[in-house]
């Protein structure tokens, strides 16, 4: 052998002597996922895939949806093309629905005579009432010019009139939205939205897999996984947006482990730390 051969395999077996140590330090996952549906047996989930990420999903998602934050309302408010009254009734109380029994209850006698749109729509639909004891207007259109003062005062009168109206029959408020259905700016907002939604949910996952994701598995008929050679730190068992249906349950998963070095971790994934349905976006 020369010595130049010699030496060669001198250094790859020094190379070789010092990674096998580095590769002893790294860890071993193994989990393993069973379900329950409602009123059963537990059941294994196989042929699942599952993978190990060095953050939550759910806080990716989080800081993702964050970084885009949602249209603002009041800047979508300030281009309706409504009364300047109602923009400012919006505004105040952040709602822009017109239309359901929330928004009914949310209406109080001052918003109704205060907001033309929904004073236009009370009186419409109270209008041909065959209740004696709904107000009647003795104002005329024409004293606005022949007798401003009178005029002013009649109007008020009725408007004091109405308001008492409405206080006593709360009912009478019901199905004024009908009338307010060709300005209800709800359904354009909630379409905004909506396309905003599956863009976070697409980048939330392109960042997952591209900078975050350390390995991945898929379960074994027993609902087993295996995860070799990891690193020691803390990392993610996560499904991503995959739910595993079993039954009528239907969990995802985005549980931490944390790897010693040179030891194996044991985690168990059931219903109890599956991840809540993200199912409570509000207006």
């Amino acid at each position: 052998m020369s010595s130049l051969t010699r030496t060669l395999t001198l250094c790859f077996a020094a190379l070789a002597a010092l990674a096998a140590p580095a590769a002893a330090q790294n860890g071993t996952i193994e989990f393993v996922a069973r379900v329950a549906p409602t009123g059963g047996v537990q059941e294994p989930v196989r042929g699942f895939p599952f993978f190990l990420l060095s953050k939550s999903f759910v806080q990716i998602s989080k800081e993702v949806d964050a970084a885009d934050p949602k249209p603002d309302m009041n800047a979508y408010i300030d281009k309706l093309d409504v009364s300047p009254e109602l923009k400012a009734w919006m505004k105040k109380y952040h709602w822009i629905q017109l239309a359901g029994e929330d928004f009914i209850h949310q209406l109080k006698p001052d918003d109704i005579l205060g907001v033309p749109e929904f004073r236009k729509a009370y009186m419409e639909r109270n209008a041909s009432d065959k209740d004696a004891a709904f107000p009647k207007a003795k104002v005329k259109p024409s004293d606005a010019q022949k007798n401003p003062e009178k005029f002013e005062r009649l109007s008020k009168e009725y408007t004091d009139a109405v308001k008492k109206y409405i206080q006593q029959n709360p009912d009478s408020v019901d199905g004024i939205d009908l009338g307010l259905t060709d300005i209800d700016p709800y359904p354009k907002w909630q379409s905004l939205l909506g396309r905003r939604g599956p863009e976070i949910h697409r980048r939330a996952l392109d960042l997952a897999q591209s900078k975050y994701l350390v390995a991945q598995t898929q379960t074994n008929l027993q609902g087993q996984g295996f995860i070799n050679n990891v690193p020691p730190g803390t990392y993610w068992i996560s499904t991503l947006d995959a739910t595993a249906d079993v039954g009528d349950v239907r969990p995802r998963w985005d549980v931490p482990v944390s790897v010693a070095p040179g030891q194996t971790e044991y985690v168990a994934l059931s219903n109890v730390n599956s991840v809540p349905p993200p199912n409570s976006a509000s207006q």
